[in-house]
C-alpha cells in the first residue's frame, strides 16, 4: 500500500431507503425495499410507468445552506442533496478544508442526467404563460454545476471535473478521484454522484426504449416492491429511481498524517469501452473491466468475497453481466449481491450509494439480500436471497455499466484486518 494509495475516509448517502444512513443500513439488512408508487409528478391514467424509488424529503433546519431562500435560485433537487450528503461526508471524515489545504481538495462528484428538471419546467412555462427563463434556468441543468456549488460550499480549489458516465458516474468519480491521488495533483478528493430523474418524459422514455418496469395490470397486480428483481427469471426492466452519494477520499499518507480514521482503501479499478452498442452491454469487454480490476488490485478473483452487482433487472444486461462474472471466476463466483432490488436505479447516483453499501457490508461484517430473486436455470449464482448475510470480507468487487458502453469496475480492500 502506497503513501499515495487512496484511502476512505468518510460517506454518506441519500436513497429511497431513507435520508440518513443508519435508517438505510437498517432497512435494507431486513430486507426492506425503497420501492414504492411514483407520485413525484402527477400521472395521466395512460402513463407506461407507476413504480419508483423515492427519495423521502429531508431535515433541512439544521442546514442553513439548504434553506428556501439559499436555494431559491437553485430549484433542481440535485443540488440540495448533492450538498447535503457531501457536507456530512466531510464532518464523518473530520476533514476541515482550510485555506492552506483548500488547494489541495479535488472533487470529481458528478451526475448523469443533471437538472432537466429546470429546463423542462422552462420550457413548459414559455409554453403555458409565455414567459422567459428564469435567469438561472441554464446554470441549473449544466451537470458540471453540481461540482461547482460543492466547490462553493467547501471552499475546495483543487482540481474540479465532471466523471460523466452514465450509470456509472459514481463509481468513474471515485477512480477518476485516485488517479488524482495517485498522481500527486490532491491529497483529498471529494467524490460520488447525484441524480434525481425521476421527470415526466425520461421515465416515460425509459419505458419505451429500455424497459422501465409499469405496474402490471388486472384485478391482483403484483407488490410495488416486487418491481424490480434482479438476475431473477422473471426480471422485466430497471425500476427509475433517485438519490445522491459521497464518497471522501485521501491519500494514505495524508489520513495517516492527520488522525483521519480509515478501513477501507481502493485496492484497484478497470475502465473499458464497449464500441459495440449505445445500450446493450458487450460480454468481451465487460468481463475485461472486470478482469483489469483484479489484476490492478494485485489480488486473484479467488481472493474476490462477494461482488456488488451492476444489475438492472434487464433480460440482456443481466445476463450479459453473468456470463462477464462467469468468464472471470468459473465455477468458483462468490455471492452477488444486487443492491437494486432494494432502491431501484438512481442512474449515475446508483454507483455511488451501492458502493457505499458495500463498504458498510464490510465494516459491519454483512452482504445485503437480492430480493424478489426467483431462479433462472440460465444463471447459475448465489444472490443472497435468503436475506442478509453475515460475512467477513476482505476485498469486494463493485461492477457498474453504463448506456453508451461505459464501464467501470473497483475492488475495495479491508485494509484492518
Amino acid at each position: 500500500m502506497s503513501p499515495r494509495s487512496a484511502v476512505i475516509v468518510g460517506y454518506d448517502a441519500v436513497s429511497p431507503l431513507g435520508t440518513d444512513m443508519a435508517t438505510q443500513w437498517d432497512k435494507a439488512v431486513r430486507g426492506q425495499s425503497g420501492i414504492g408508487a411514483l407520485t413525484r409528478f402527477a400521472l395521466p391514467d395512460d402513463f407506461p410507468v407507476r413504480v419508483a424509488g423515492q427519495v423521502p424529503d429531508i431535515d433541512i433546519g439544521p442546514y442553513p445552506f439548504l434553506s428556501p431562500r439559499s436555494l431559491a435560485l437553485w430549484p433542481s433537487p440535485i443540488f440540495k442533496h448533492a450538498l447535503l450528503v457531501v457536507h456530512r461526508a466531510l464532518v464523518n471524515s473530520r476533514i476541515e478544508i482550510s485555506p492552506e489545504l483548500s488547494p489541495r481538495v479535488a472533487i470529481t462528484f458528478s451526475s448523469a442526467v443533471g437538472g432537466l428538471d429546470a429546463v423542462l419546467a422552462a420550457d413548459r412555462r414559455m409554453i403555458s404563460e409565455n414567459k422567459l427563463p428564469p435567469p438561472y434556468t441554464n446554470p441549473n441543468s449544466c451537470i458540471n454545476m453540481v461540482g461547482g456549488k460543492i466547490s462553493i460550499l467547501t471552499h475546495a480549489t483543487g482540481p474540479i471535473l465532471s466523471t460523466i458516465t452514465a450509470c456509472a458516474t459514481g463509481v468513474t468519480s471515485m477512480i477518476i478521484g485516485t488517479m488524482l491521488l495517485e498522481q500527486g495533483r490532491a491529497d483529498v478528493v471529494i467524490c460520488g454522484a447525484v441524480d434525481f430523474a425521476l421527470v415526466a418524459p425520461i421515465v416515460a422514455g425509459f419505458a419505451t426504449m429500455a424497459g422501465a418496469f409499469s405496474s402490471p395490470s388486472g384485478k391482483d397486480p403484483e407488490p410495488v416492491s416486487r418491481a424490480c428483481r434482479p438476475f431473477s427469471v422473471d426480471r422485466r426492466g430497471f425500476v427509475v429511481s433517485e438519490g445522491a452519494g459521497a464518497v471522501i477520499l485521501a491519500t494514505k499518507a495524508f489520513a495517516r498524517a492527520h488522525g483521519l480514521n480509515f478501513n477501507i482503501e481502493i485496492a484497484g479499478w478497470g475502465m473499458t469501452s464497449d464500441a459495440h452498442h449505445f445500450v446493450a452491454p458487450n460480454l468481451k469487454t465487460a468481463a475485461r473491466c472486470i478482469a483489469e480490476s483484479i489484476d490492478n488490485s494485485g489480488i486473484s478473483p479467488q481472493d474476490i468475497d462477494v461482488v456488488n452487482a451492476h444489475a438492472t433487472s434487464t433480460k440482456v444486461g443481466d445476463q450479459v453481466e453473468y456470463q462477464a462474472l462467469k468468464a472471470v471466476f468459473g465455477n468458483a463466483m462468490p455471492p452477488v449481491s444486487a443492491n437494486k432490488s432494494l432502491i431501484g436505479h438512481a442512474m449515475g447516483a446508483s454507483s455511488a450509494i451501492e458502493s457505499i453499501f458495500a463498504m458498510e457490508g464490510m465494516v459491519n461484517g454483512m452482504v445485503l439480500p437480492t430480493l424478489n430473486y426467483t431462479p433462472d436455470p440460465e444463471m447459475v449464482l448465489d444472490c443472497v436471497s435468503e436475506g442478509a448475510r453475515q460475512l467477513d470480507q476482505e476485498y469486494v468487487l463493485k461492477n457498474s455499466f453504463g448506456f453508451g458502453g461505459c464501464n467501470s469496475c473497483i475492488v475495495f480492500h479491508r485494509t484492518d484486518r
